[in-house]
């Protein structure tokens, strides 16, 4: 028994003793931690860690160790104390080719780990807090950059796993120069006082950008635009009620709301945060994570996932390719985007040059860049300029603003982006539809169908460069047009259509213009392709008829080479001059074709070259008598029109047959027969110098008195044309009766007597050989010479070549090969 109870008190003490020599251990290591200087351990951390990012990386302040009760533990873990890190002025260098020696600095770190978890080999970081951290990020043109590190090879994977619950920080910096995107950005992060829902942001969005668009188009267009969106968010929610109704009467409760949440979330994008304002506050609420395109409602299990609040806000300056950008925004928490299922919140606010472009939505798995989706507002000067941010090619126009919603996703096959039921104003028109662009090779496609109510002419213009200066100095563009010309100068951007193929139909419904262009509505399919645009077709509604027009224009070349083919059908006379009093009462119709081909990279260098053929056709109509009696100067009969009304006459036939030729128009049938004249033009139009020289030459029906039969003339340019009678003409007949008078009172009525002709154009002829269809020679080749048409062996009327030196001596000689039947009726009339 006592061997016992001695082995039993040995045992005792040994044990008094161990925990003894424990609990020294631990006051010891306590203390050797609270009073070792962590300083002397910094050269084995950097270097290990510069072993590990294959960088310099360097601790310059001070390296702290201490321990702290743990903040949420209860029961015994709450007697385990947690070692607390610190560190100060860290910096992690560049490669030695930057332009920055530091790749990022840190004013401090400091941060907790978890004493049990790190036996199971897990090291359990609560929050990392950073104190001013300063990124700089660059890459050049070779594809060199910084932010790629050579991390040190593992012969397997780690047996410790990182658990980081939050990131913390007061105030950040970051730097990009980027040498192939051309950017080059300060940007300036901070935390936000507090969390703000994404509905809220949404509400502060939408006001801003509509202001912004105040500012864009006007007043009163922001306020129809602003009408534009309510109406497309009432049809879109109208269509999520449909969608519900219909999914509650065809599936159980479960489907239907899941259903109702879907289309929710479509009518909350189209119309923003309007018809959550308009809700109760839950439902506003609901409909607000809706709004982002992130309602969290599965698909296939109906569970609700809440979509993260804003926590980080930013501020950016600087340029991309070359235009200046400022701005700012908020975004989720940093940890958020370490889940790949729940939606990333996204805001901005950025001006790039003139363009301004307001986002809120959310992004899916933004460590990859999964889908965005995004209540988008945009505004600018014109939408040309979006080629030097987006890479989109497109027409220059008026300043516009629009508003829709963007849906994108990324795929490996090529990414797509959808701006979907977006709604706008450009210039003083509306603005509607969808467009879809998808990022492919070798080029990306453009596709979409856009849609005018109401679409103002005037907009159309800086399509083509014929706007004013004052327009085309607004919408940043160097060129001016000539006081002296009247077809635009401004050369077209060829060398942006081959960065994008595209297919899309645009359809103006109803044109609002001056009293006298008779223009109606405008459809037009634009296709371009590897370089190539073409409208196919341009058509026009014009005077209750259409013109319709099928352009190709190869701009993959140099210079530009264009072919045109035109129709016109069934314009009516009295639509065609609305203001023409006199035409008021006119009947028929012009129908008439053109084939051109040109080259030349502007609308004034494509008319300069341009070669083929034009034709028209005036058939079964009338045409007020007064009007023939004024062109032909039958005074008498002009008086008595007016005093005692104005009679019809029946237009027999009338056509024109018109070559280009290096772009000179030569006529070689302008002819009008009616039951009162025939009416022959001949002359030339030179698109080169935009000038006319025109003869009109009137030949009476019927005995006429006080007949002065004087051809007239069209002279002048484009822009100043004139119009007259010939004076030496007149001059010859007025001499001639003076000296006549002189000789016997009644003998100076002989030369102002109009004998009868009573000849007419053969018009089925006539009509037959016009109606033949227009040709042209490739672009760049002059059109052959042809006969000019004749009728019965003798031309209609002369050529401009084949004119005489003077409008007197050619109202008496022949036409150059009329035959000589012919010319003595040609004289006689």
């Amino acid at each position: 028994m006592a061997g016992s109870s001695s082995i039993g008190r040995r045992i005792g003490k040994i044990i008094i003793w161990l925990l003894a020599t424990i609990v020294v251990l631990i006051i010891a290591l306590a203390i050797f931690i609270l009073t070792f200087d962590w300083n002397r351990a910094r050269p084995y951390v950097n270097d290990k860690v510069s072993q590990a990012i294959g960088r310099p990386f360097t601790i310059n302040g001070d390296l702290k160790v201490g321990w702290q009760h743990p903040v949420g533990e209860t029961g015994w873990r709450g007697w385990v104390p947690w070692p607390r890190f610190s560190a100060a002025n860290i910096t992690v260098a560049n490669p030695d080719w930057t332009r920055q020696p530091q790749f990022a600095t840190l004013e401090e770190i400091d941060f907790e780990v978890k004493v049990l978890p790190l036996f199971a080999h897990d090291i359990v970081i609560p929050a990392i807090n950073l104190v001013n951290p300063s990124v700089d990020l660059e890459r050049l043109l070779d594809g060199r950059d910084n932010w790629t590190f050579k991390l040190a090879s593992s012969s397997g994977p780690s047996e410790w796993k990182l658990d980081l619950h939050d990131i913390a920080f007061a105030k950040g910096n970051i730097a990009l120069s980027d040498q192939q995107k051309k950017v080059e950005l300060q940007m300036v992060i901070d935390t936000l006082g507090q969390p703000i829902p994404i509905g809220e942001a949404m509400k502060q969005q939408e006001a801003a950008s509509r202001s912004e668009s105040a500012q864009a188009i006007g007043k009163a267009g922001a306020s129809q635009l602003t009408a534009q969106a309510n109406a497309q968010a009432a049809s879109a929610a109208a269509a999520a009620s449909a969608a519900a109704a219909s999914g509650a009467a065809s599936a159980d409760v479960s489907a239907s709301g899941t259903t109702a949440a879907t289309g929710a979330s479509g009518a909350l994008m189209a119309g923003g945060s309007r018809a959550a304002s308009n809700a109760s506050e839950a439902g506003a609420a609901s409909r607000s994570v809706a709004a982002s395109g992130a309602s969290g409602t599965s698909m296939a299990t109906g569970t609700q996932q809440q979509t993260p609040s804003y926590a980080i806000g930013w501020t950016v300056k600087g340029t991309y390719n070359k235009t200046p950008v400022a701005g700012s925004g908020k975004v989720g928490g940093v940890l958020a985007l370490q889940d790949a299922n729940r939606p990333f919140p996204v805001q901005a606010d950025v001006k790039a040059g003139d363009l301004h472009v307001g986002l809120v939505g959310t992004i899916t798995d933004p460590a990859h860049l999964a889908a965005v989706d995004l209540r988008l507002w945009l505004q600018g000067n014109s939408m040309a300029r979006l080629y030097s941010l987006t890479g989109v090619t497109l027409p220059d126009t008026p300043p516009y603003a629009t508003e829709g919603r963007l849906i994108g996703q990324f795929k490996s096959s090529g990414n797509v982006f959808k701006y979907e039921n977006f709604t706008g104003r450009v210039g003083g028109s509306d603005l509607n539809g969808s467009l879809i662009y998808t990022a492919r090779k070798p080029r990306p496609l453009l596709q979409g169908e856009l849609v005018s109510h109401l679409l103002q002419f005037s907009d159309l213009a800086p399509v083509i460069g014929a706007d004013s200066n004052a327009s085309k100095a607004k919408r940043g563009d160097a060129t001016r047009q000539p006081g002296d010309r009247a077809l635009p100068v401004e050369e077209f951007r060829t060398d942006r259509w081959k960065a994008i193929d595209a297919d899309v139909k645009f359809t103006g419904r109803r044109i609002v213009k001056s009293m006298d262009l008779p223009i109606t509505d405008v459809y037009t399919h634009v296709v371009m392709t590897d370089g190539v645009l073409s409208l196919e077709p341009l058509r026009f509604g014009v005077a209750g008829g259409s013109l319709a027009s099928d352009i190709h224009l190869d701009g993959s070349g140099v210079p530009l080479k264009g072919r045109f083919a035109t129709s016109a059908r069934h314009l009516k006379l009295k639509q065609l001059l609305p203001n023409f009093k006199t035409m008021q009462n006119a009947l028929g119709e012009i129908n008439g074709d053109a084939a051109l081909t040109a080259t030349g990279n502007s609308p004034a260098a494509l008319a300069a070259t341009s070669n083929g053929e034009v034709k028209a056709l005036i058939t079964d109509g009338t045409v007020s008598r007064l009007l023939m009696e004024a062109a032909g100067l039958n005074v008498a009969n002009v008086v008595y029109e007016k005093l005692f009304g104005n009679r019809d006459v029946k237009i027999n036939c009338a056509a024109a047959d018109f070559v280009a030729t290096d772009g000179v128009l030569e006529s070689r049938v302008f002819a009008l027969d009616t039951g009162d004249a025939v009416i022959n033009i001949d002359g030339h139009i030179n698109l080169r110098d935009e000038t006319m020289d025109l003869g009109v030459h009137p030949h009476t029906k019927g005995f006429r008195v006080f007949s002065l039969r004087s051809p007239l003339y069209v002279k002048g340019t484009f822009k100043d044309p004139h119009v007259g009678v010939n004076a030496a003409a007149l001059a010859l007949r007025g001499g001639a009766a003076v000296g006549l008078g002189l000789i016997n009172p009644f003998a100076a009525l002989i030369p102002l007597l109009a004998p009868s002709n009573n000849k007419p154009l053969p018009c089925a002829q006539l009509l037959a050989q016009v109606r033949q269809s227009p040709t042209a020679p490739p672009p760049g080749v002059k059109q052959r010479p042809k006969a000019a048409l004749s009728l019965d062996g003798a031309p209609v009327n002369k050529s401009a070549k084949g004119a005489a030196s003077s409008p007197a001596a050619a109202d008496k000689k022949k036409p150059a090969g009329m035959s000589p039947a012919s010319a003595a009726e040609y004289k006689g009339s």
